[in-house]
């Protein structure tokens, strides 16, 4: 059960991190646009079939939806980790981490990536009037550093993934003990992850994803900073 609901802690948190921008990759070499054949009138178009009406999908309760008291005697309840940590002052934090760390990387990518650019700009406007010496020499230069810069990316990416399984375990660890301190004032059975377990309806009562955000914030203020 511990390792079930380490899982999705993971996951929840994982899925607020990724909403980061992805680091840049390498630019192919742009070739000249192939020569397009006159435009041609398009064949006049069938009117569209009937499709059958869609059925709404189920969806969690809303976060805004007015609160509803908890329902008294219940040992069931649900709580939504997504939710936790999207609005929770630490996944704020762990999310202002990640963004930091891929803007500061994906400066230093796009200015080695300007270099290359650079590089094959000034040996295309060359021409014949460039020796074949210096010709090969920005040849050379192009290659390695094209080399350097797919490095980078893969070390970015890297030690990014690191950062986050970090974050992941801490907020984790700082998150479960509130998880259990509500559900036992509560006296519950089982608490369970609304974005996992495939509920279509439940008693908003019922979600206690707000009283633990409330907890949590309230024991890590003015906590110190871990590095």
């Amino acid at each position: 059960m511990r390792a079930l609901k380490t899982m999705m802690i993971v996951g929840a948190l994982a899925a607020v991190l990724a909403a980061g921008p992805a680091l840049a990759q390498t630019p192919p070499v742009q070739q000249p646009p192939a020569q397009q054949p006159p435009a041609q009138q398009p064949p006049a178009q069938k009117p569209p079939a009937q499709q059958p009406p869609i059925t709404p999908q189920p969806q969690p309760p809303s976060p805004t939806a007015a609160p509803k008291p908890f329902p008294e005697g219940a040992k069931f309840a649900y709580i939504d980790l997504q939710r936790i940590a999207a609005t929770s002052a630490e996944g704020k934090a762990a999310a202002a981490k990640i963004q930091e760390y891929e803007k500061k990387k994906l400066g230093e990518i796009q200015e080695k990536t300007k270099q290359v650019e650079e590089m094959r700009k000034k040996l295309e406007q060359g021409g014949t009037v460039m020796s074949e010496a210096a010709r090969g020499q920005i040849e050379k230069d192009i290659d390695r550093t094209t080399r350097e810069l797919q490095f980078m990316q893969q070390s970015a990416q890297a030690e990014r993934d690191q950062l986050e399984r970090e974050l992941n375990a801490e907020f984790q660890k700082k998150l479960n003990p509130i998880i259990e301190q509500v559900a036992t004032e509560k006296g519950l059975h089982m608490l369970f992850s609304i974005r996992d377990n495939g509920a279509v309806w439940a008693n908003t009562g019922l979600d206690l994803s707000a009283e633990v955000v409330k907890r949590f914030d309230e024991a890590t203020k003015g906590a110190p900073d871990k590095k």
